[in-house]
């Protein structure tokens, strides 16, 4: 999955959804459709203005509303269309989702342990993280290969979507995937083409000094 056709210098930045009062709770949102609050808003114009003078060639995005909504600021200021994705979405983490940290940590306590020890863990039920995989790294790759040379594509999802995405890109054993930080609400990671496949040339990058909050939602 990290092959690329080669030498055309493309780039693919991963961008985290702005703030969202679940976010905030640390409650653990997965694939439930929770919208930005006011700051997730003006986070999310604040980073389009800076993606901006990337001169992006396309934007992606989950179709889930705090995805949504984060990708429409930056095509307002880059006039682009978003195309929106399913296969962007969050885990889906069953019995998880709606609960804050806390209580996932008292009712799953050895099944958040072996996920954290890198085991292929049905969090609450849900997805695998080599499913979420599965789903999104082809739709990533679908668009990036119709970049120009030297085009960026910008990838609009969730902390979960994107650490799995880059791990599948990049090539890494799943069991290694969290080894990649969390992204901090509307920071964001960028891979490079190289002869050798895609290289992770950026990870949490931002000038939000925003804290890692809701990882995978």
């Amino acid at each position: 999955m990290n092959g690329t056709k080669g030498g055309t210098g493309r780039r693919i930045v991963l961008w985290r959804h702005g703030q969202t009062s679940w976010n905030l709770e640390r409650r653990f949102q997965g694939s439930t459709d929770i919208q930005l609050t006011d700051a997730g808003v003006a986070q999310a114009r604040r980073s389009a203005r800076l993606l901006a003078s990337l001169r992006p060639d396309a934007i992606v995005a989950s179709d889930l509303k705090r995805a949504a909504a984060t990708a429409a600021e930056l095509a307002a200021v880059t006039g682009l269309d978003v195309a929106h994705d399913s296969a962007l979405r969050e885990t889906y983490a069953g019995a998880w989702q709606g609960l804050t940290h806390e209580e996932i940590l008292r009712q799953y306590g050895e099944q958040y342990t072996a996920w954290k020890r890198g085991e292929a863990v049905r969090r609450g039920g849900g997805e695998l993280e080599t499913e979420v995989a599965d789903r999104a790294a082809p739709v990533v790759l679908g668009h990036a290969e119709k970049l120009p040379e030297n085009g960026t594509l910008v990838v609009v999802s969730h902390g979960g979507t994107i650490r799995t995405t880059i791990g599948r890109l990049l090539g890494l054993e799943s069991s290694h995937w969290e080894s990649l930080g969390g992204l901090s609400n509307c920071c964001w990671s960028v891979l490079g083409e190289g002869a050798r496949g895609w290289r992770l040339l950026e990870h949490n990058a931002g000038t939000l000094p925003e804290p890692v909050l809701g990882d995978d939602d």
